[in-house]
């Protein structure tokens, strides 16, 4: 209840209209199909077994409301339930660790990201499923600095944050961008982003 009243009052400071704001999954599944928001902020674990009723829920909006957006946040890393939701469609999608809402700039930076139909995916799966990626899948023709960038891809972060985060010139991730476009083989297209797509092949060949 503290985290979604501070998240309410936290949203509405950064100039968010919040529309709703719900304690389970049955109230949350009926909020969106009222209001069919433009993102909506999902816990993993809600009422009444604090599991995963809130992932299912998150899953099920995705299912009824392909076009809201959904940023899930949990306790823990729990690879299993980013990848379940990313698995879906990364396009709009988030996952990050409640720890996040505390660095607010960042935490709303993210957000508007996935509001946007961006992904975002939190530093520490990123790291954890970069540990356990293979050899030999789509991603094996990528230099360790591609990897990089495109992990880099799947926390949400722009252009411009990488270069910073990486110490090199925009340019260089420009690049660095366009090699993993082309070594994943995703072509320029009208209704394909392939931004997301680069993210969600990362993601589902580290997940394996």
């Amino acid at each position: 209840m503290l985290l979604r009243v501070g998240l309410e009052r936290l949203l509405a400071d950064r100039g968010f209209e919040v529309v709703a704001a719900v304690a389970d999954a049955e109230a949350l599944l009926d909020a969106v199909d009222e209001h069919l928001p433009d993102v909506c902020i999902v816990d993993v674990r809600m009422p009444p077994t604090h599991t995963d009723e809130g992932l299912r829920a998150a899953l099920e909006v995705r299912e009824r409301h392909p076009d809201v957006a959904i940023l899930v946040l949990s306790q823990i890393v729990e690879e299993r339930y980013a990848t379940r939701l990313l698995q879906r469609g990364a396009r709009g999608v988030g996952y990050l660790l409640k720890d996040r809402v505390a660095d607010v700039g960042t935490f709303v930076e993210r957000l508007r990201e996935v509001a946007g139909g961006g992904t975002a995916v939190d530093p520490e799966v990123v790291a954890q499923l970069l540990g356990r990626r293979r050899r030999g899948d789509r991603l094996s023709g990528l230099t360790p600095r591609e990897l990089e960038v495109l992990g880099l891809m799947a926390e949400g972060r722009s252009n411009v944050a990488i270069a910073g985060g990486l110490g090199v010139g925009e340019g260089a991730v420009e690049k660095h961008v366009k090699n993993v476009f082309a070594k994943l083989d995703l072509t320029a297209s009208p209704t394909d982003h392939r931004r997301v797509l680069a993210v969600l092949a990362y993601l589902n060949a580290a997940a394996r």
